[in-house]
């Protein structure tokens, strides 16, 4: 029988005591009391439920969080309903398990928890809660939500209101608590913005009287705020009164189904088609819930894939009747901020005595703990970047819809904390990196590439009294391509250096960017050159000159001598012509590379692809620098001339257009330029009100590398001395 070796000995038996002890380790649980509404207003467990699932099972399967524990869901049923919820939140705080969070879901069920919350020292996240009053810090002092606040809508309907110049409007609302306090928030933002709500009505349960009372007082735009079970009563009552069409405009909330209206539903007596015809041309404002760029997260997942194992999970239900199946990326994300959050809590508990299985309801200081880590939250989940403000709501974009042939369609898009409203297929990205200057680009870049046909004609393909016109067309296109195609990548990096290296009393001036300064700088560039060849034509025009060589005796023939001719495109002073045209061109180039590689840092969204066309500006100066003497050095010899010239413009034409129009193009395919620059704004912080908050947010995630940093050192300095003691032994 063979016998191991020392090392391989000593190797198995350590792998053996690692899977002895990993073994004996026993994961400790810690529990989470959620309430899913499964029916009623909001049947948004449907599909948030199942997301939620999902997201422990992956979190439970790392070993980078939680290592030592197990999450464990226990959950019921709210119905949606304030008076359900009490009694299962009677049993979920009295019954064993301790639970260490509760994950309530619609508006009124988490006022309900939240306010509660605070007398069992228990922190709140919420999936799907959308009511403004759930940000009163002073009500709900331990309440996180995943879904943005429905005051999220408001700055977006007021900016429509004043781009469509409409200073005339009426609401129709359901009397609950999330669309009163929304409502109270619009009619503030209204008054500021010069806007009257004419017509104000409510309803409880049957709208027929409030939508009458809209057509008696003459509504024309209708902002509606009401659960998606009454908004099928109320556009039914909207079809029997004839509310609707060309001389009405409705605004909605954009989290209902997308075939709400098609559901068949016994409390209403209109039919499917009645109601198409009803509701045809509304608009509604919805939060964006679903990353729509390709990125991985904490998850491991790109939206997409969470999507497709959402489908599986679900087993073939359709999207379009499962409630909450828009809100179920915040869901997930709910889940992961919650066990990052947990997972951020261990050292600083450990280090005061305390570890996470130890929570009970009296203990203040766990939870006080779990809060911070909560609040200092920051991490790309599937819907998009994970960030609360100092009110524990996450903030997001708001995305535009209207419903057009029976289906939506996006029509545009708003920032709420810069308030820039843009429509859907303005390509945010593509404005921002000044597509007239890349238009400058493209037509520059034709031209030189146009000069490479010219370059290549002598005598045998024109009649010698017309080659001066080759000559004069070689050199305008040549000279006004570089013109236009360097002069508006240098105006751009000219820009950027110039302002980004002002002093910091004139950084307020950075913001505002003049589009006419860039077209002038381009403008005077091509002006220079433009002059500069006028009197070199006029002065001393280009003519044909011809080169004779010495000449060559065929080897079949001693009778016939061969004199090789060339012919060139010559002046009397041609060297110093081209000493000017050179000189001026490489001063350019030479500062192009210094003003590139100065701001190759810069981050600015006034013009997004400055780094882009730093290195455009490399591979044309290099290309440049080396083409020009090279040339000359070789102007006696046809062929490699013309080879060396051609091919340094077409490979330097074609790597700018490669490295300036191929994201862009990529960026239009995709359709997800305008989130990269949301993303940005979201990780910047909150708002200007919450910056005490983000310096905060910003000092945790610098610990947060400087942890990881220590942790790989230690982990760096155990193996080696685990080695040096292995071979020791």
């Amino acid at each position: 029988m063979a016998r191991l070796s020392r090392p391989a000995a000593l190797l198995l038996s350590a792998l053996i005591c690692f899977s002895c002890a990993a073994a004996d380790k026993k994961k400790k649980k810690l529990y989470i009391g959620a309430l899913f509404p499964m029916s009623g207003g909001w049947p948004g467990g449907q599909a948030c439920l199942p997301a939620t699932q999902m997201a422990l099972q992956l979190v439970n399967k790392r070993t980078d969080i939680l290592p030592d524990y197990e999450l464990e869901l226990i959950h019921y049923d709210s119905m949606c309903d304030p008076g359900e919820a009490t009694k299962l939140l009677y049993d979920l705080l009295y019954t064993e398990p301790i639970k260490v969070v509760l994950m309530p879901g619609c508006s009124s069920v988490s006022t309900l928890v939240a306010e509660a919350a605070r007398m069992w020292n228990l922190i709140v996240l919420s999936y799907g809660s959308s009511s403004p009053a759930l940000s009163n810090r002073q009500r709900f002092p331990t309440f996180f939500r995943t879904h943005p606040s429905a005051t999220l809508h408001n700055p977006t309907r007021v900016q429509l209101f004043q781009k469509w110049k409409w200073t005339k409007i009426a609401t129709i609302q359901q009397t609950t608590e999330v669309f009163t306090s929304t409502l109270d928030d619009l009619e503030e933002r209204t008054k500021e913005a010069g806007i009257d709500i004419s017509v104000r009505q409510s309803f409880l349960t049957d709208p027929a009287v409030a939508v009458k009372n809209l057509k008696r007082q003459d509504a024309r735009i209708i902002v509606g705020l009401f659960y998606e079970t009454e908004a099928r009563k109320v556009f039914c009552e909207v079809y029997k009164e004839k509310l609707y069409g060309k001389k009405y405009v409705w605004f909605l909330i954009g989290w209902y189904a997308d075939n709400w209206f098609k559901i068949k539903d016994p409390s209403i007596n209109c039919t499917l088609e009645q109601m198409s015809e009803a509701v045809e041309g509304h608009v509604t404002t919805e939060i964006v819930m679903l990353n729509p760029e390709t990125v991985r997260g904490a998850s491991k997942l790109t939206s997409q894939e969470f999507l497709t194992q959402l489908m599986s999970k679900l087993g073939g239900k359709n999207p379009e009747e499962t409630g909450g199946f828009q809100e179920a990326p915040l869901a997930y994300d709910a889940v992961w901020a919650l066990a990052l959050a947990l997972n951020k809590t261990v050292g600083p508990l450990k280090a005061r005595g305390y570890r996470l299985e130890d929570f009970n309801y009296n203990n203040r200081d766990i939870t006080s703990e779990i809060y911070r880590a909560m609040n200092t939250s920051s991490f790309e989940g599937v819907s998009g970047h994970v960030v609360f403000d100092a009110q524990g709501s996450r903030m997001a974009w708001t995305l535009i819809e209207q419903l057009q042939g029976g289906s939506y369609k996006k029509i545009g898009y708003y920032d709420s904390t810069k308030g820039n409203l843009s429509w859907y297929g303005n390509d945010k990205y593509i404005q921002n990196s000044q597509p007239y200057l890349n238009n400058m680009t493209a037509v520059g870049c034709m031209m030189a590439l146009a000069a490479v046909f010219p370059l290549g004609i002598d005598g045998l393909h024109v009649h010698r009294r017309h080659f001066p016109v080759v000559c004069q067309f070689r050199l305008w296109l040549i000279g006004l391509g570089f013109s236009l195609a360097y002069g508006s990548m240098f105006t751009k990096i000219w820009w950027v250096h110039t302002v980004f290296t002002k002093k910091d009393e004139k950084k307020e001036k950075r913001k505002h960017l003049d589009s006419w300064k860039l077209y002038a700088t381009v403008g005077v560039l091509l002006s220079v050159d433009v002059l500069l060849l006028m009197i070199w034509q006029i002065v001393d025009p280009l003519h044909i000159t011809v080169e004779k060589f010495t000449r060559e005796a065929p080897k079949e023939d001693l009778d016939v001598l061969i004199q090789p001719l060339l012919e060139h495109c010559s002046s009397e002073k041609m060297t110093t012509w081209l000493g000017v045209v050179y000189g001026h061109k490489g001063l350019l180039l030479l500062l192009g590379i210094f003003l590139a590689y100065e701001t190759k840092s810069i981050s600015t969204e006034k013009i997004n692809d400055h780094r882009a066309v730093g290195m455009a500006i490399y591979n044309v100066a290099v290309l440049c620098l080396i083409t020009a003497p090279v040339t000359m050095i070789l102007s006696s010899q046809q062929d490699a001339s013309f080879a060396f010239a051609s091919l340094a413009i077409i490979f330097s034409v074609y790597i700018t257009l490669v490295v300036l129009f191929i994201p862009k193009m990529r960026r239009l395919i995709t359709r997800g330029e305008w989130q990269s620059d949301a993303q940005e704004t979201v990780k910047s912080g909150s708002s200007t009100n919450n910056h005490d908050e983000e310096k905060s947010r910003q000092l945790e995630r610098e610990n947060q590398e400087l942890e990881k940093i220590i942790q790989e050192v230690k982990t760096f300095f155990f193996f080696q001395s685990a080695c040096f003691r292995l071979h020791s032994f």
